[in-house]
């Protein structure tokens, strides 16, 4: 089958502005591919480079090395078969949900009564069906994730990547957008690539786990099948033993890697 997407040997140098002769090496000979209809979950270190793949798979950062292959054909400029939901909301304060939610719609030259049913069907499905007049000042965290979550998906992309979507919100809040979008997801099944830093989040959500060693030139050092059953409740899969031995068999991969980056941010502090 086709890969979705496939990072292709990639590697990620960085020049400096003041100093060309400093160069430093976010990533380094990934090779990644996320089949059709799978989630796939990329963890790791803070500042391993987990976000600049995230950009690359987006078309928003040239890799200096390698290629990016969507469904087969190489990547060119934007990723136009993706919907990307950022860490930090990328609603506009001065539409309300539902003009936020038109926007990308609009964008692609779709009639606004049509752009507009279709705001509202994602709405409903994301529970906030009553709440298209608020702006995102009016909104909780929990809904401005969740009105960010009917942006990207009311494109109906091909492909989705989610970069740490839901790390500033409370645990409960967390876990109920979790099984929201493992909803959604079943229903489509697209394929995802999901960044975290949390790994109950990772193991809760994926078909698969990659992790990543900590920077400079990050690379992957290992990978996990999740062979949980689905549909899955996040918070009741955190239980059973099958998770618990993923976990500590992840965790055994991880553990080093957190402490090298942990140890490398005290030296550069």
């Amino acid at each position: 089958m086709t890969p979705a997407l496939e990072l292709a040997d990639i590697t990620c140098t960085f020049v400096s502005r003041e100093d060309r002769s400093q160069r430093y090496t976010a990533v380094a000979d990934v090779t990644l591919a996320v089949a059709p209809g799978e989630f796939v979950s990329v963890v790791g270190p803070t500042g391993c480079g987990k976000s600049t793949l995230l950009n690359v798979a987006a078309g928003l950062l040239e890799p200096s090395r390698g290629e990016v292959r969507v469904f087969g054909d190489r990547l060119e400029g934007i990723n136009r078969r993706a919907g990307y939901m950022f860490q930090t909301e990328a609603l506009m304060p001065w539409r309300t949900a539902l003009a936020n939610v038109t926007a990308g719609l609009e964008f692609r030259g779709v009639p606004l009564a049509e752009a507009r049913a279709q705001a509202e069907d994602w709405l409903r499905r994301v529970g906030l069906g009553g709440f298209g007049d608020r702006y995102p000042h009016q909104l909780s965290g929990g809904m401005r994730k969740r009105t960010a979550l009917a942006q990207t998906l009311v494109l109906d992309p091909d492909i989705i990547l989610m970069d740490e979507p839901f790390s500033a919100l409370d645990i409960q809040t967390r876990q109920l957008m979790e099984n929201e979008v493992l909803d959604l997801w079943a229903a489509r099944r697209k394929a995802v690539l999901f960044i975290t830093h949390d790994l109950d989040e990772a193991i809760a959500m994926s078909d698969r786990v990659v992790v990543l060693s900590a920077g400079p030139a990050s690379h992957p050092i290992g990978e996990f099948a999740i062979d949980l059953a689905r549909p899955r409740d996040v918070a009741e899969v955190r239980v059973t033993p099958r998770f618990i031995d993923l976990h500590k068999a992840i965790w055994d991969v991880l553990r080093e890697e957190v402490l090298k980056g942990y140890a490398q941010q005290k030296r550069a502090a």
